[in-house]
């Protein structure tokens, strides 16, 4: 046999044999992301580019009532265990349904004497060896279920559950802390990340990245992720850091794992408070990092900041892909990670060391009294993520009926122009705004061609940065209004669920009742145990409307504010005619070569329904929610305000299916395969922004 052939053979044997191990590896969907490695991709190509037109709805499933109001719509990345679907809802029940035709097998509800809403994204599955075990975090609590019965498991914790409040080296038994993405599971460990309060003079909980054993709920191991002394980045932060109770980084987009090594990935937020750090000199470890840590221990391996002392609320999103890079013939075991700023880092997987060019800029500096920004911030490759860096007049909105002197007003006294330019008294537009550039749904891999797929939200918000202290004097009043914009207008200026009306009809004798509330919570509302009597006083007076007169003296800001400058908010930038201020696209769609670090097609992801009726192309939306990719050469994305489902051919971005969603699909959508029919299904709970409308389905598609 001839050299030539048996290199061949060889050759044609070994790619039988990894298509094989692809095929087997990614046939399922048994994981938040589809797999361990956050792949978001799937083998099953049963549904194709050759047929996908033909994919029809085939049931739809109530994840609650549709009288129910829920404040974040339904964000769950369903995954898919022996023919059954597990999700959980926005009111935290957790579903076990009929994969085939959507029939309920159980449902647990862990708060069945009064409602609660907020923002979760799954729950996560361990193979125990006799029914499975599904754990699912619900308000401070982490439970475990039987996956076969949805029963506790009694032996887990306390009667089958734990609470997320313990472990620390301080009391923080009455302070806020739950999880909105699934932990992820190494050998008998379940590894979680937090949810905490990160706003302006609230005390808030450490943010540390903790493995609990699944048997038992046993913290086995903790990675602090503000340093305590003698340990890396210790010296970022001034001295005892970790010791204030205003100060926290945590990681709320997920986990992703590398089995073989033992490695488990994950991305951290901008420390506490978001847009005044002079609390916190320095760049601040490990805020807004990639971190690299042994699964087993906790140990840091290695971290890779990609923003230095965040003052934009730039969290890192989502964990990290999994990925392999070509580089000269050489295939390299990597990470790459979307951010909010529109870049796309990708670095070594076992080192952190930069693949493709990362550079550190000369940023602007802050003016604001007690700021320290940092000199520079790194910047990606250039347009690797499509994300205006730069607007000017040149990159107006132009399209039919805009009045550009409405730009003009709102620019006048605006410093922008670039990323970076840090908050101050003067108007600042964020761009990309607050939720990114990319959010928590990530990107989406194939590995077979090394083609990353991400989606990207491209409009601008501002912010301005407001004294709390005026002449050492403050009122009441106005104290009690910033830390209700600052910490309260998330959901009380949502017009989805119609608080902002119901604080406007209390009388002077509902005081107590106020303070009462917030420190307690009501109905959908959490408990505010952290707010001292002071300031539940505040809140009270700003809400009922008194307090002009009253006034507290101080002598230093700091006995009354931990944080004397705050935000205002994040006020969307909007033409008169409501669309964003800068040109289009306002959101994409990309497939990157990660061998050459470049876009290979880019393409407008969503419409505005009003002006395609009118004949325009696609202009993007912002998205919320990430793409899957198939074997059958397809991307699947809702994540856009017009509400519809799209399916896109992965070789160059054209639009191959599209289904109109009763609400928008704001989530991830999962694939999976029972006895031999593919099948897809996203979760459209609609209010990914205020004015969108809510819905309640799970909706399945197949051929």
């Amino acid at each position: 046999m001839n050299n030539y052939l048996a290199l061949f053979i060889f050759s044609w044997l070994t790619t039988l044999i990894s298509c094989h191990d692809i095929d087997n590896k990614f046939s399922s969907w048994s994981t938040y992301g589809g797999d361990p490695t956050g792949s978001k991709y799937s083998s099953l190509d049963e549904i194709n580019t050759g047929n996908v037109e033909n994919l029809k709805l085939l049931w739809t499933y109530n994840v609650f009532d549709k009288n129910e109001k829920h404040r974040n719509g339904i964000q769950t990345n369903p995954i898919i265990i022996n023919e059954r679907i597990y999700l959980i809802g926005p009111d935290f029940n957790v579903h076990s349904i009929n994969s085939k035709n959507g029939a309920l097998i159980w449902k647990y509800n862990p708060f069945p004497e009064k409602k609660i809403s907020g923002t979760t994204r799954g729950v996560t599955y361990y193979d125990d060896g006799v029914n499975g075990r599904i754990f699912f975090v619900a308000e401070s609590f982490l439970y475990c279920l039987d996956a076969l019965t949805g029963e506790l498991i009694n032996s887990f914790g306390d009667g089958g559950k734990t609470t997320l409040n313990k472990g620390f080296e301080r009391n923080t038994k009455d302070l806020f802390i739950s999880v909105t993405t699934p932990g992820i599971i190494f050998e008998n460990l379940l590894i979680l990340g937090s949810r905490v309060l990160d706003s302006s003079n609230q005390k808030t909980i450490p943010g540390d990245i903790r493995a609990f054993n699944v048997l038992t709920g046993e913290i086995i191991w903790t990675f602090n992720t503000i340093p305590r002394p003698g340990e890396k980045g210790y010296d970022t932060w001034p001295k005892d850091s970790w010791r204030n109770e205003y100060l926290t980084v945590n990681s709320w987009g997920g986990f992703t794992l590398d089995q073989k090594n033992e490695i488990v990935f994950f991305g951290t937020g901008s420390p506490s408070y978001d847009h005044w750090g002079g609390n916190r000199v320095g760049d601040n470890l490990f805020g807004n990092c990639i971190i690299a840590l042994e699964a087993n221990t906790g140990k840091r391996i290695w971290h890779y900041q990609t923003v230095h002392h965040d003052l934009w609320d730039y969290d890192i999103p989502c964990p990290p892909n999994l990925v392999q890079v070509n580089i000269n013939g050489k295939l390299i075991d990597a990470i790459a990670q979307p951010t909010k700023t529109g870049q796309l880092f990708v670095l070594d997987r076992l080192t952190g060391n930069p693949i493709h060019p990362i550079s550190e800029k000369v940023v602007p500096q802050s003016d604001i009294p007690g700021e320290v920004t940092s000199k520079t911030q790194p910047f990606t490759k250039p347009d690797l993520i499509y994300g205006m860096t730069k607007i000017d007049k040149s990159s107006f909105n132009k399209i039919e009926g805009f009045r550009e002197k409405s730009i003009e007003d709102s620019l006048k006294s605006m410093d922008y122009g670039q990323l970076f330019i840090p908050p101050g008294v003067k108007p600042t537009m964020v761009f990309p705004q607050f939720n990114g550039g990319t959010d928590w749904g990530g990107a989406a891999y194939d590995i077979n061609d090394r083609m990353i797929y991400v989606n990207c939200s491209n409009e601008a918000e501002w912010f301005a940065m407001i004294n709390l202290v005026q002449g050492k004097k403050v009122s009441v009043y106005n104290y009690g209004k910033q830390l209700f914009s600052t910490n309260c207008t998330t959901c009380h200026n949502n017009s989805n669920i119609g608080l902002k009306a119901s604080i406007n009809n209390f009388s002077l004798a509902d005081k107590e009742k106020i303070k009462n509330s917030i420190l307690n919570g009501k109905g959908l509302m959490p408990a505010f145990k952290n707010l001292d009597d002071q300031k539940l006083n505040a809140l009270s007076s700003y809400i009922l409307k008194t307090g002009k007169e009253e006034i507290i003296e101080v002598e230093n800001s700091n006995k009354i504010f931990e944080i004397p400058w705050v935000a205002n908010g994040h006020p969307e930038l909007k033409t008169k005619n409501g669309y964003p201020i800068n040109d289009m696209p306002w959101g994409t769609l990309s497939g990157i070569d990660l061998d050459l670090g470049e876009i290979t097609w880019q393409v407008p992801l969503g419409t505005y329904p009003e002006l395609e009726k009118k004949g325009l192309s696609p202009t993007g939306t912002f998205n919320m929610g990430g793409p899957i990719a198939t074997a059958g050469g397809l991307i699947f994305i809702g994540a856009t305000m017009d509400e519809r489902f799209r399916a896109f051919n992965k070789k160059n971005g054209r639009l191959m299916w599209e289904y109109q969603l009763e609400a928008g699909g704001y989530a991830t959508p999962s694939t999976f395969q029972v006895n031999g029919k593919q099948y897809v299904i996203i979760a459209g709970g609609g209010l990914g922004k205020p004015g969108t409308k809510g819905g309640n389905k799970l909706y399945c598609f197949g051929l």
